[in-house]
This record gives structure tokens, sequence and C-alpha cells, in this order.
């Protein structure tokens, strides 16, 4: 019995490696009989910047009630994204930050301290692009963009992080490289 699998790209570009890595995978989810549903944030309408930070409630835009929705429906998640100046897309970062709210994502409650996880239950993977080699970012660079994912969002609101893969360097990569990278991607999505 297949899984229901939301696959979002954090890219602003739908013609992006990263639009690529995320087609194939949904493609061969779909093929090995998973539900899949796609979310492209530069498609989406709405403000990436949460204005008021908790202080006061920001309503959502129609786009980030239907993600909502599309988080709870799913199982599993997909996230595709590359690593822009050690981290996250500014986009990528503002749908957090409008999406994963309180009462969503997590609850804190009186005495505890830490919140309680309202995802709780589903699984992700991440598929993370970058021109850096993966080998320098990881040993030197320390992963500042794949911890801020796993631990203090996805981990934070229940959410388990079950593969990460990393491509690159992108830049200057031939196109058997790209080929290879995107046979990663379709073989980890059809399990």
């Amino acid at each position: 019995m297949g899984k229901r699998i939301l696959v979002i790209l954090g890219h602003p570009s739908s013609n992006s490696f990263c639009a690529a890595l995320a087609e194939r995978y949904a493609q061969s989810a779909l093929r090995a009989g998973h539900e899949v549903r796609q979310l492209f944030l530069g498609r989406m309408n709405f403000d990436p910047v949460l204005r008021e930070g908790y202080q006061q409630v920001q309503p959502l835009e129609a786009d980030l009630r239907r993600a909502q929705a599309d988080i709870l429906w799913a199982e599993h998640l997909t996230l595709v994204y590359p690593i822009w100046w050690g981290g996250i897309p500014a986009l990528l970062k503002g749908f957090f930050d409008r999406v994963f709210l309180p009462g969503f994502a997590f609850k804190y409650r009186e005495g505890k301290a830490f919140p309680d996880k309202l995802l709780q239950g589903r699984s992700a993977h991440l598929l993370v692009t970058m021109d850096t080699p993966p080998w320098y970012y990881r040993w030197i660079y320390r992963m500042p963009g794949l911890h801020q994912i796993r631990k203090t969002t996805l981990a934070f609101c229940g959410i388990k992080p079950s593969k990460t893969l990393t491509f690159g360097p992108i830049l200057g990569s031939h196109a058997a490289q790209r080929q290879r990278w995107l046979e990663q991607a379709q073989s980890i999505a059809s399990h």
C-alpha cells in the first residue's frame, strides 16, 4: 500500500535542477503506487514575511491554507531545495515561517520546556543541491542548511527526516553527472 507524499519545491524557479529532481522524484513515487501532491513555492501567492512574529495573527493566503491541508494529508514530505549562502532560500524560510505556526506544527504548554510536536508520525526526504562540494559543506561548513531543516524545523514539529541526498557541485556539472543524480532521486522515491 502506497504512502501519501507531498513534494515541496523550495527553489523559486520551475526551470531549475531542483525542479527536475522534484519532478523525477514525484514521477517515480507515482509509478511505485504512492499518492503524490506537489507544491511549487515559486508559483504560490503569499507574503513570505511573518510581519509581526507571533504577536499578531497574520491571515493565511489561500495558497498557504491549501499547503497546510496538504501537509496534514501527507504521511511523508520531500523537500527539494538549493543551498544558497550556506542556508536555505529566503522563499523556503518564509514558507516555514508562515505555515509551521503555533497550533498547527507545534504547541507550547505551561510548565513544559519543549512544545508538543503536532506533525508527529510523518517522515521526510531532503534533496539538496549546492555549488559547494558536499564533502566541504559537511566537514568545513558543518551543514547549517541541512541542520536547520532536519533538526530545528522538521524534528521540532515531529517530522522525522529519514534520508538526505546532497547533489553538487551543480556549477560545472556535466549532463551524465546530473543524470546520475536524477536516478538517485528516482531510486529513493520508489521505496
